[in-house]
């Protein structure tokens, strides 16, 4: 394939671009995306080439100290942000933290943080333990996902939401709460960890204060892949950086003893970048930077549809669990199933790759730039030798691993 800056077209010249085992149909991609066949490349230059000829020298020479904030502005344009308002490094566990402790700054007199049950529980646990280390009597407030517009209030001092359910695929409108949050005077904390790369995000235009996210999903950067952190530009050189590490200091090879915050979004680095980490991202990149957001949506709602359309016809037994309507999902299709289990794992012997969330939540991941029609066609006949045949009740598939 040409490898010449013209547009990709998803699919049909995207998926040569990764690698993915014979036999193998990857429906995990909302969990850890594919590897891009230019990851090896890229990695094995900065390991070989910049640190081994340049050593410590690569920091500045190879632009190693640059590159959150030049990592951050390609990520930016796949969620809607202005160049200079993303910052790269860490993990989303921190940078939900960040944002959620930089927000609840902003709202100092509210003690009330608004989520949903739907929530990922890491952004959950991170809030009870910021709301406990903080002791200034803030609450972490729950509804369900359905209720979540009809919770916002005067009372509320951060909306702190996953615009995609892990779950069940579920997508709020980002837009609408935004503004009815700011217009109850809110400050919102978006989680993109099941948007980003999956569908068009439009964070300036939406009006968000903070969003994070993470990149080793459908950005396909590789396990422990660095997250992100969003700032409105607005916010930027306010906002209060509750992990004051010495990369976010105005002057960090000052080595000044006390904490000054750096000016923008340099104030949200915190420690050292994982520069290996990061070479994979930009590798992933080079793919992204060549792919229309738009068309990799529509191929997923395209998707969508089909899978569950051929799952519903074959497998009457399956629960859809996602919802139907277009402007309500991501990019998952999830079916609820008492022995969900044991039968993700009799299709993960099949070659079907998909996953299992707790209670008994199938979940199948569409990833249109390696994932097609003829993939999705096939992953149904195995779900439904799977389900129709009871395949699932074989013992070796009750054996439940540490990872789901």
């Amino acid at each position: 394939m040409s490898m010449t800056k013209s547009k990709l077209r998803v699919y049909d010249d995207t998926k040569a671009l990764f690698h993915l085992p014979d036999g193998v149909i990857y429906l995990d991609g909302n969990s850890l995306g594919a590897l891009p066949l230019g990851v090896a490349e890229r990695v094995n230059r900065v390991i070989t080439t910049e640190w081994g000829n340049e050593l410590i020298r690569a920091w500045n020479s190879e632009g190693w100290y640059a590159q959150p904030r030049h990592v951050g502005d390609r990520i930016a344009r796949l969620i809607g942000a202005d160049a200079g308002s993303v910052m790269v490094g860490d993990t989303l566990s921190l940078k939900v933290y960040q944002a959620l402790a930089a927000a609840l700054d902003m709202n100092a007199s509210r003690k009330v943080v608004l989520s949903d049950t739907g929530n990922f529980p890491t952004d959950l646990y991170m809030a009870e333990g910021l709301i406990a280390t903080l002791g200034r009597g803030h609450q972490l407030r729950l509804v369900a996902p359905e209720e979540i517009e009809a919770a916002l209030s005067e009372e509320i001092a951060v909306l702190y939401i996953t615009e995609v359910d892990y779950r069940t695929g579920r997508r709020h409108d980002m837009a609408k709460l935004t503004e009815k949050a700011h217009a109850l005077g809110i400050v919102t904390v978006w989680d993109l960890a099941h948007s980003a790369g999956a569908l068009p995000v439009d964070l300036a235009g939406s009006g968000a204060d903070f969003a994070a996210g993470c990149t080793y999903k459908y950005i396909n950067a590789g396990p422990g892949a660095p997250a992100f952190l969003y700032v409105a530009p607005r916010h930027a050189d306010s906002a209060r950086a509750a992990l004051s590490g010495w990369m976010g200091h105005a002057k960090p090879f000052a080595f000044e003893l006390a904490y000054v915050a750096a000016g923008g979004i340099e104030r949200m680095r915190v420690g050292t970048p994982p520069v290996l980490a990061m070479a994979a991202l930009e590798a992933s990149l080079d793919i992204w930077d060549r792919v229309d957001i738009a068309e990799v949506r529509a191929r997923s709602l395209a998707l969508g549809d089909l899978l569950i359309a051929e799952v519903e016809r074959r497998c009457p037994s399956l629960e859809l669990v996602t919802p139907r309507a277009h402007e309500r999902r991501g990019s998952q299709v999830s079916f609820a199933f008492d022995g969900g289990y044991a039968a993700m794992q009799a299709l993960i012997a099949r070659g079907v790759i998909g996953d299992f969330r707790a209670p008994d939540i199938m979940r199948f991941g569409l990833t249109p730039l390696y994932i097609g029609e003829a993939e999705v066609m096939r992953a149904a006949e195995i779900i439904e030798e799977v389900i129709a045949g009871e395949v699932w009740r074989r013992p070796e598939y009750q054996v439940v691993n540490a990872v789901t």
